[in-house]
């Protein structure tokens, strides 16, 4: 159980200036900004190997206004970016935290390119491209080490850490400043059932090791925490099979059915606010349905490719046929689908809100893929400022205690309903690099004034 002790006489085994909790893309771009610095960090992981979320993403990164954008003629910036964010979180995400990702993440991007390469399309390269880089830059990552308690003093200053090893074994490690990187909860079903109701029962589709240690140790040391609620979901994943079917099927003109045949909602609202529309139906799962042209963009991706040859996909020549084949009711279905089939080709729009366009019309055969709603990760946890500082209930900052990542409150407002793809990994990178460059002048800070 992860705690928080308060001691003025705690002995350490070894003590570092620098201390970051976790290996993932937060982690990391913390550490290697803090050597960038001129402070030399140290960082735990509890896997053998660092993988976490980001291994499990898509490994895409927004930024605006790049020199990638400028280099192929499409105009952006970070004021347009920013605005982005919140208007899909609807102004509850923090302006200053949002202000910062968004003019952030230019910088970032261009220096990983500039300074590690970047890898192509997925979360494992990225995040084995880190390690490299923190490895030849000679950045000491410990693995199997678990943090299993905080020691702070009376102040909320962070005096070290508590480290359970692999071999059973305990030692306390000092740190000048502290970062959590150590991502969110929704490894924790308790605490999912506490903050996120809804997906309490939500097959779950992210890293086990997402604990929600941030979030048990803030609570402990009166940190405020914020938007527990958010999350991203997804509200396609293949079932019994678990393979994620990518949100293209509906975004290029398919639609979800629940097993009455029935329509339910405006799919295009977003893959993240789905999962919990797909769980509402009747035994929290759905069907959705596309054409071939729609199948053929869908096999861009691996997970897609898996789901085929796995059997999830199933495929017929007519509706009826498919009808059949999901054990729906044909009649029903055969409605909706004509329904939906001709407002695409005068443009029309449902009775839920979704607007359709020609070029969205389906043509034989039909494809149709048994879903059901996921939780992937929390975007809520310890409230920050703009350079990953911890806040305390009242607002004000904890002396050295810095968090990113899904250990942070991200800038997804408070629901499902204000992720925008990439969000986890915007924040993770971003603050996180943010965060080992305030954490660097801190200890640098400290330095000076010791050494005066």
């Amino acid at each position: 159980m992860s705690t928080v002790s308060y001691a003025f006489d705690a002995k350490f085994d070894v003590d570092v200036p620098l201390l970051i909790v976790g290996a993932g893309a937060a982690g990391l771009c913390a550490a290697l900004a803090a050597k960038e610095a001129g402070i030399e960090p140290l960082v735990i992981e509890r896997d053998a190997v660092p993988a976490g979320s980001t291994a499990l993403s898509a490994g895409l990164i927004p930024a605006a206004g790049t020199r990638f954008q400028r280099a192929k003629g499409i105009i952006d910036s970070p004021q347009l970016f920013a605005a982005d964010i919140a208007r899909k979180a609807k102004g509850e995400a923090d302006a200053a935290v949002v202000d910062a990702v968004a003019h952030g993440a230019g910088a970032l991007v261009e220096s990983l390119a500039d300074r590690y390469g970047l890898p192509t399309r997925t979360g494992l390269e990225l995040i084995n491209r880190l390690r490299h880089a923190a490895e030849t830059r000679d950045i000491s990552i410990i693995p199997e080490r678990i943090a299993d308690g905080l020691l702070a003093k009376p102040d909320g200053r962070i005096r070290g850490v508590e480290i359970l090893r692999g071999d059973g074994g305990r030692e306390r490690i000092g740190c000048a400043a502290l970062i959590l990187a150590c991502s969110g909860f929704g490894g924790n079903r308790e605490l999912v059932r506490r903050f996120i109701p809804e997906m309490g029962g939500a097959l779950y589709f992210g890293h086990p090791g997402n604990r929600g240690d941030a979030v048990m140790w803030g609570e402990a040391l009166g940190a405020k925490l914020s938007h527990l609620g958010a999350y991203q979901g997804h509200g396609s994943v293949a079932t019994p099979h678990n393979i994620l079917i990518t949100w293209a099927t509906i975004m290029q003109g398919g639609i979800q059915i629940n097993r009455d045949g029935l329509r339910f909602c405006d799919e295009t609202q977003g893959y993240s606010e789905q999962a919990a529309e797909v769980l509402r139906q009747p035994g929290a799962i759905a069907w959705s349905i596309f054409d071939a042209r729609i199948a053929a963009v869908a096999r861009q991706f691996e997970d897609f490719r898996d789901a085929e040859r796995a059997g999830a996909v199933l495929s017929r020549p007519t509706v009826e046929d498919l009808a059949g084949a999901m054990r729906v009711p044909a009649a029903v279905f055969a409605a909706e689908w004509t329904d939906v089939e001709s407002l695409k080709a005068k443009r029309g729009q449902d009775r839920y809100g979704r607007q359709f366009a020609p070029e969205q019309l389906c043509v034989a055969p039909f494809h149709a893929v048994k879903v059901t709603g996921a939780l992937f990760h929390t975007q809520g946890g310890l409230a920050i400022d703009g350079v990953g500082r911890v806040r305390r209930e009242d607002g004000a900052l904890f002396p050295n205690l810095f968090a990113a990542g899904g250990a942070a409150a991200g800038v997804s407002g408070a629901s499902a309903a204000g992720y925008l793809s990439g969000n986890g990994l915007l924040t993770a990178t971003v603050l996180g690099r943010l965060a080992g460059q305030a954490a660097a002048r801190l200890c640098l800070e400290r330095l000076s004034s010791d050494l005066s």
